[in-house]
C-alpha cells in the first residue's frame, strides 16, 4: 500500500484568533492565512491538507487519532497545550506518524514555562519561532521526512 499523500495541520487553543491577538507576538495574519500558506506549501510536493483547530483538547486528540486512517504525517501548532498536555503528546506518539511541531514565536526566548515542550521528543521536525511563514518551512521538511527526499 502506497503511502497517503495528506497531511493533517491541527492547530490548538487560541489560535483561531490570529491576526487579532497579541500582534506584536503572532503578526497580523490569521488563521486562514496559515492553512492557506501550508496547503500551497503542500500542493507543491503533490501533497494536500485536512486542517483543524480547537480549543478544545480531546476534539484535537480525536483528529490526530483519525489521521492513522488517511494522513502521511502531521503538522502541529499546539498553542498552550504545548507545555501541558501529556494527553496530546501520547496521542502523537501512539499513532506513530511523522510529526512537526511549530510554533510562531519563540518559545525559548518568552516566559520560562514555555520553555518546555511536550510535543519535543515526538516531534521529527521543529521550526520555532519564524512567524507564520514557519508552517510553510514546516510542510517542506515534514514532507522530506516522509519520502526521504529533499524534493518531496
Amino acid at each position: 500500500m502506497s503511502t497517503p499523500r495528506r497531511l493533517l495541520l491541527v492547530n490548538g487553543p487560541n489560535l483561531n484568533l490570529l491576526g487579532t491577538r497579541e500582534p506584536e507576538v503572532y503578526g497580523t495574519e490569521t488563521l486562514a492565512d496559515v492553512e492557506r500558506l501550508t496547503h500551497d506549501a503542500a500542493s507543491g510536493f503533490g501533497f494536500e491538507v485536512r486542517a483543524i483547530q480547537s480549543n478544545h483538547e480531546g476534539v484535537l486528540i480525536d483528529a490526530i487519532h483519525a489521521a492513522r486512517e488517511d494522513c502521511a504525517g502531521i503538522l502541529i501548532n499546539p498553542g498552550g497545550l504545548t507545555h501541558t498536555s501529556v494527553a496530546l503528546r501520547d496521542a502523537l506518539s501512539g499513532v506513530a506518524l511523522p510529526v512537526a511541531e511549530i510554533h510562531i514565536s519563540d518559545i525559548f526566548a518568552r516566559e520560562e514555562f514555555r520553555h518546555f515542550s511536550y510535543i519535543h521528543d515526538v516531534a521529527a521536525v521543529h521550526v520555532v519561532g519564524e512567524g507564520v511563514a514557519g508552517y510553510a518551512r514546516a510542510t517542506r521538511l515534514l514532507i522530506e521526512t516522509i519520502t526521504g527526499r529533499a524534493d518531496g
